[in-house]
């Protein structure tokens, strides 16, 4: 592949995931008319990824804002089984996660990038965002089972958020895993056993298989 070829393709993918990061946030009265200019660049990037993202698209441009927040808070906060912060993926509620989460920090000051805002540095809007300024998707390739957890347990609930997560995958080498066995095995590490207090973070039966 020709570096014209190559930065091409960083680029088309550094499209995808800043839409993606726009398009998982919670919807406020801004994304509307966000919605032309995320749709032109996509279109632009002609992509394969670029292209999954358009049923996310036509979702929140056809549907009232009361509906899309109600919408949003009932797929991703009310309950953990639509978590978006990568680490409680691999490493729930343990003082491991905080360690983890460190780690996100350290890497976006390689970069010479400092998260603003209240989110935590593995909420994946944010990872997104990293991924498309720094034209990496190293942080994305690493937590790669969770990211497939999350796509398949998004589609098995027929949000139409899981858009998003096809098209972010689908930027990554290699093809998605077909099914959440596939995609445990891909996983490199063991689930947490320290815990210190917290809610229970295993559910799904998901985090206690996702082991090597």
């Amino acid at each position: 592949m020709s570096a014209r070829g190559a930065g091409g393709d960083r680029h088309a993918a550094a499209v995808v995931h800043q839409a993606a990061a726009r398009l998982l946030c919670y919807p406020d009265r801004q994304m509307p008319a966000e919605l032309p200019l995320l749709r032109a660049a996509l279109e632009a990037a002609g992509t394969r990824p670029a292209q999954l993202l358009r049923p996310l698209l036509d979702h929140l441009g056809g549907t009232a804002l009361p509906e899309l927040t109600a919408g949003y808070v009932r797929t991703f906060d009310f309950t953990t089984r639509h978590c978006l912060h990568l680490t409680w993926w691999t490493d729930g509620d343990t003082r491991r996660r905080g360690e983890a989460l460190v780690r996100f920090k350290e890497r976006y000051r390689q970069h010479g990038l400092e998260p603003v805002g209240e989110e935590l540095p593995d909420f994946l809007p944010v990872v997104l965002e990293f991924s498309a300024a720094a034209r990496t998707d190293v942080l994305l390739r690493e937590h790669r089972p969770a990211l497939e957890l999350l796509r398949l347990a998004l589609t098995e609930d027929g949000t139409p958020y899981a858009a998003a997560l096809e098209a972010v995958c689908a930027t990554l080498p290699g093809a998605s895993p077909a099914d959440r066995a596939a995609a445990m095995a891909t996983a490199r590490s063991g689930p947490p056993r320290e815990e210190v207090g917290l809610t229970p973070y295993g559910h799904l039966g998901l985090l206690p298989v996702l082991s090597t």
